[in-house]
C-alpha cells in the first residue's frame, strides 16, 4: 500500500522583492520574447518581513492576517488597503525530510495551487502550473535526498501579471466587469462581483503531500451507477499509472471491488480495465422530499500478483436515475428534471463561494450552510461558474441531505478565448472535475456557463469580438465532448441562460432556462407576474446584510444608507440607487439620514422577501409549465448588501424564512387569473391535499365584512386553483379591505392596492416575554392589523437567532417567536427585556 506524507507544516512565505532575478524562462502565459516588464519585482510595502509562518492549505491574505501584517479586508474600507496584495510575486518554502522509503516511486501532489506556480526541488525548477481548478502530481524520486533535507519552493506569480501576458497573446474579450479574470483559470469572483470584494489571493488552497508507491496505483476510478429495473449498475472504469520499472511492465494485476454487501473482480495487464458491480433490490436515491438518500459504501483496491494490495479508492454510491426534459410542446421547450422517471420541481438557490478566501470553508462550514438551505426546503443547488469546483465536502453532504446539484463548468458573464495556453488547461481541467465529482448522487446536471450566450447575443459582444474566439467551442463542443466520453450518465446543458439552440434567443423564457434580471434592474416586482419561464434559474432581489452583521464590519460608524462603510459595502453597480426604486412603488422612502437607517433597514429587508414571494409564488402556481426557480443567492462570501437570504456573516435575512414558507411542500397563495383572483393551493408532496381555504374579506381596521370556506383539492406534485366568491372579492382599488385565506397554519393575504396607497391603522399590540432557560418566547398579540412583523432578534445581542420571519396578523390574534442566544438582557426576564423587544420590532405602518 502507498504512503503518504502531508505537507502542511513548517511552511514560510515572502514576497519577491525587487532584487530577486527572474526566473530563467518567462512566466507561464507569457511569449518567448517577452520583455523583462512581464515578470513583476512586488508590489509589497517597505519592509515587509520575510519567512512569515504559513500555512498550508491557505492563501496569502490569510497568512498575512494571522502574522498581523494586514488589516481584515472585510472590515470597514480595507478591502481597497490590501489591493497590493493581488498583484505582488509570492513564494512558500519547506524542506522535505530525508527519502526514507522502499517504494519504487515518490510523487509530489498539490489537489490545488492558486494559481501562477513555479516550483522548484532542491533549487531546481521542476514544473509550472497555471490553473487554480486542476491538481498536479510531480514524480520527485530522483530529486529528494536520501540522507538530507531538500528544500521545496513555489514561487506565485501575481494572478494580474499571467493574465497581462495571455491578453497579450490572444487579445482583448468583452467582459462584464473591469478585471482580467478570463484569461486565467482562476476563480473569476476573485477579481471581484456585483456582490464581492477584490481580492486576488494566491497560495496552495488545498492540500499538499508525497505519495510513496510501487508497482502501480489508481489513476482515475470512473463510476458509471444506473439502474435497470430493481438492479443497480456499478460499472467501474479504472486507470493505472505503473511505475515504469521492467518489474511493473506488463505485470498482471487485479482490480477487486465492493459496492455495499457485493463485490466484483478482474484481472488485467494493462493500464485500464473495467469492472461491474451488480446491486439487485436496490434502494434509490432520491432528491429530499421524494424519498431516501440511500448511500452504498463503494471500494475498489488494486492488488499486485501476490495479493498485496497497492492503492484503494472509497466513496459513496447512490443509485438513481436522471434525465432533462427538453421536449418542444404547446407553450416551447420543456426544461424539467427527471429523478427515478419522476419529474421534480426545482426549489433552487445558487450557490457562490462562501468565503472568498475558500481555504478557509471546511466541512463544518459546508454542512451548517447547506443544512439552513435544506431546512428553507431547497431541494436544488446550483454551483455557480463563477466561483470553484467545490470541495467533496460540500458534495458529500449534498448526497446526505439530498440537495440535487446543478453544477456549472467555471465560465461566468465575459468572453473566453478558445486558443492556446487557456483551451488544453480547460479541456484538462473539465475532464479532472468531472471524474472527481462523478460518484456523488446528487450530481445531476452539468452546465456549461454563466450567462456567456446571451451575453454573446446581447451585450454588444458580437460586434467587439469582430470574428474572435469567445467560447462558443467550449459550450457547443469541447464541453458536451467531455461529458459525453466521461460521465454519460448525466444530462449536459450549454449555458443559463440557454433556450437549446440558436433558433431562439438565449434567455427567450418559453424555451429552456431564463434568467430574470431586468425586474431588479428596470422594473418593479410585480413585473414578474408578466411571465411564466420554463425555469427560473437565476432572479433575485437586493437587501442589506442583518444589523449585527453591519455593526461587526463597520466598527465606529453611523450607519445610514449612504454612509461610506454602507456604500463600499455595496458592490452592485447603483444598488442603492435600485433598491430605492424598488421601494418607492410600494413605500414612502426614508430619508438617507442615520435618524431613518433603521426603517431604511427594515423596509429594503421587506421589499427583498416580497419580491421574491411575488415571483415563487406566482411560478410554482403554474407548475408544471415552470419546473422550477432558483433564487440568486442563497450566501455570501463576506459582509455585504447584496441578492443573499444568509449574509456574510451567516445571519438569517428574512427572506430566508420566507424561503421556507415559498419553498414548503404545501404552499397557499392568492393569484390571479384572467384579471381575477384565486386562491392557488401547490402540493409538491407525494400525498393529496384537499385544502380547505376560510376566506374573509376584512377592513383595515380588522373587522371580518364577508366569510365562506372553499376547497382546492390538490394531488400528489399537483396544483389546484379554487375561485374566490364575489362577495369575499375587495373593490379592486380598495384601501380599506383586503382578502385573507387561511388553511391550517398556512396564510396567504390579497391587498388591492399597495401598501403606500393602503390605510394602515397605527400599529397596536402587547409584547410578553418568556424565559424557557435555553430559550426566550416572544409573544406579540395584536391590538390591530400588523402586517409583515418582524422581529430582529440580532438587535437584542449579536448572538440571537429567532426561528420565525415575517408575520402578518389580525387584531386579537397571538403569534410566538422563539429566540436563542439572548439571555432577556442579563438581569432575567422583566420590563427591560420587554422595552428591548419593542425597539427590536418592526412592521409596516401608516404612510
Amino acid at each position: 500500500m502507498k504512503d503518504v506524507t502531508p505537507l502542511t507544516e513548517d511552511w514560510t512565505l515572502s514576497h519577491a522583492p525587487a532584487d530577486v532575478p527572474p526566473p530563467a524562462e518567462a512566466p507561464a502565459g507569457a511569449p518567448a520574447d517577452a520583455p523583462a516588464g512581464l515578470v513583476p519585482v512586488g508590489l509589497a510595502p517597505a519592509g515587509l518581513p520575510a519567512g512569515i509562518p504559513a500555512r498550508v492549505p491557505g492563501c496569502v491574505h490569510t497568512d498575512l492576517l494571522a502574522a498581523g501584517l494586514i488589516e481584515d479586508p472585510f472590515l470597514s474600507r480595507n478591502e481597497t488597503a490590501v489591493a497590493w496584495v493581488g498583484r505582488t510575486d509570492w513564494r512558500y518554502d519547506t524542506v522535505l525530510g530525508p527519502r526514507d522509503t522502499k517504494h519504487e516511486r515518490t510523487d509530489l501532489v498539490f489537489d490545488g495551487l492558486d494559481t501562477v506556480a513555479a516550483i522548484s526541488v532542491g533549487g531546481e525548477r521542476v514544473a509550472d502550473t497555471r490553473n487554480m481548478h486542476r491538481s498536479y502530481r510531480f514524480d520527485v524520486t530522483d530529486r529528494l535526498d536520501r540522507a538530507a533535507p531538500t528544500p521545496l519552493g513555489v514561487a506565485f506569480t501575481s494572478a494580474y501579471t499571467e493574465a497581462d501576458a495571455v491578453r497579450a497573446l490572444v487579445g482583448e474579450r468583452p467582459n462584464s466587469y473591469p478585471e482580467p479574470f478570463q484569461y486565467i483559470r482562476k476563480m473569476a469572483c476573485s477579481f471581484g462581483w456585483d456582490w464581492g470584494p477584490t481580492l486576488v489571493t494566491a497560495g496552495m488552497w488545498k492540500p499538499v503531500r508525497l505519495e510513496h508507491w510501487s508497482t502501480a496505483r489508481l489513476a482515475t476510478v470512473r463510476p458509471h451507477v444506473t439502474v435497470d429495473g430493481s438492479t443497480g449498475l456499478a460499472e467501474l472504469r479504472v486507470d493505472v499509472e505503473r511505475t515504469g520499472t521492467p518489474a511493473s511492465t506488463g505485470r498482471r494485476l487485479t482490480a477487486r471491488a465492493r459496492v455495499g454487501e457485493h463485490t466484483a473482480s478482474v484481472d488485467f495487464d494493462g493500464s485500464d480495465t473495467t469492472l461491474t458491480v451488480e446491486v439487485p433490490d436496490v434502494d434509490l436515491w432520491w432528491p429530499r422530499g421524494y424519498g431516501e438518500q440511500a448511500l452504498y459504501e463503494a471500494e475498489l483496491e488494486l492488488l499486485d500478483t501476490d495479493g498485496t494490495v497497492l492503492d484503494r479508492w472509497r466513496r459513496r454510491l447512490g443509485f438513481r436515475t436522471v434525465a432533462l426534459d427538453t421536449g418542444a410542446d404547446a407553450h416551447g421547450t420543456a426544461f424539467t428534471l427527471t429523478i427515478g422517471g419522476e419529474p421534480v420541481f426545482a426549489r433552487g438557490v445558487n450557490w457562490i463561494p462562501d468565503d472568498v478566501f475558500p481555504s478557509r470553508i471546511g466541512p463544518d462550514r459546508y454542512r451548517a450552510r447547506l443544512t439552513q438551505a435544506a431546512e428553507a426546503g431547497v431541494n436544488l443547488v446550483r454551483v455557480w461558474g463563477g466561483g470553484i469546483y467545490e470541495s467533496d465536502d460540500f458534495y458529500d453532504v449534498c448526497d446526505e441531505l439530498g440537495l440535487m446539484v446543478w453544477q456549472d463548468f467555471l465560465f461566468a458573464c465575459a468572453a473566453y478565448p478558445e486558443e492556446q495556453p487557456l483551451r488544453s488547461e480547460i479541456e484538462a481541467e473539465a475532464r479532472e472535475n468531472v471524474t472527481r465529482l462523478m460518484p456523488h448522487p446528487s450530481l445531476v446536471l452539468w452546465n456549461g456557463n454563466n450567462e456567456n450566450l446571451w451575453g454573446f447575443r446581447d451585450w454588444d459582444w458580437e460586434p467587439a469580438l469582430d470574428g474572435d474566439s469567445w467560447g462558443e467551442g467550449y459550450y457547443l463542443g469541447l464541453l458536451p465532448r467531455v461529458v459525453a466520453d466521461t460521465d454519460p450518465t448525466r444530462p449536459y446543458w450549454a449555458g443559463s441562460p440557454w433556450s437549446g439552440s440558436w433558433d431562439h434567443h438565449p434567455n427567450d423564457p418559453a424555451h429552456g432556462t431564463a434568467h430574470s434580471w431586468d425586474v431588479w434592474n428596470r422594473a418593479d416586482y410585480t413585473d414578474y407576474l408578466a411571465e411564466v419561464p420554463r425555469f427560473v434559474a437565476e432572479f433575485g432581489w437586493q437587501a442589506p446584510p442583518a444589523h449585527a452583521t453591519l455593526r461587526r464590519a463597520l466598527p465606529g460608524e453611523e450607519l445610514s444608507a449612504t454612509s461610506p462603510g454602507m456604500l463600499h459595502h455595496q458592490k452592485a453597480y447603483d444598488g442603492n440607487g435600485k433598491l430605492e426604486r424598488g421601494l418607492a412603488h410600494h413605500f414612502a422612502v426614508p430619508g438617507p439620514g442615520p435618524e431613518n437607517f433603521d426603517r431604511w433597514h427594515y423596509l429594503t429587508q421587506l421589499n427583498q422577501a416580497r419580491a421574491i414571494a411575488t415571483g415563487i409564488e406566482h411560478w410554482r402556481s403554474h407548475w408544471p409549465l415552470c419546473a422550477g426557480t432558483v433564487l440568486w443567492q442563497l450566501n455570501d462570501c463576506w459582509p455585504v448588501t447584496s441578492w443573499a437570504a444568509v449574509d456574510g456573516d451567516a445571519r438569517l435575512k428574512p427572506l430566508y424564512h420566507t424561503l421556507r414558507v415559498l419553498y414548503a411542500d404545501r404552499l397557499l397563495t392568492v393569484q390571479k387569473r384572467d384579471g381575477r383572483p384565486v386562491v392557488v393551493a401547490d402540493n409538491q408532496s407525494s400525498v393529496p391535499w384537499d385544502a380547505e381555504v376560510r376566506l374573509r374579506r376584512t377592513a383595515a381596521d380588522g373587522r371580518t365584512l364577508a366569510e365562506t370556506t372553499v376547497t382546492a383539492r390538490a394531488g400528489a406534485r399537483a396544483v389546484a386553483v379554487a375561485t374566490v366568491p364575489d362577495e369575499l372579492l375587495p373593490d379592486a382599488d380598495s384601501a380599506k379591505e383586503f382578502l385573507v385565506a387561511d388553511a391550517g397554519e398556512l396564510r396567504a393575504v390579497h391587498f388591492p392596492v399597495r401598501d403606500r396607497e393602503f390605510a394602515y391603522p397605527a400599529p397596536g399590540y402587547d409584547v410578553d416575554v418568556v424565559d424557557h432557560g435555553d430559550a426566550v418566547d416572544v409573544v406579540v398579540t395584536a391590538r390591530t392589523l400588523l402586517r409583515d412583523l418582524l422581529l430582529q432578534a440580532d438587535r437584542l445581542a449579536p448572538t440571537a437567532v429567532a426561528d420565525r420571519g415575517l408575520l402578518t396578523l389580525l387584531p386579537g390574534e397571538s403569534a410566538t417567536v422563539r429566540v436563542r442566544g439572548w439571555d432577556g438582557g442579563g438581569d432575567g426576564v422583566g420590563e427591560g427585556s420587554v422595552a428591548a423587544v419593542r425597539a427590536a420590532l418592526f412592521m409596516v405602518e401608516p404612510a
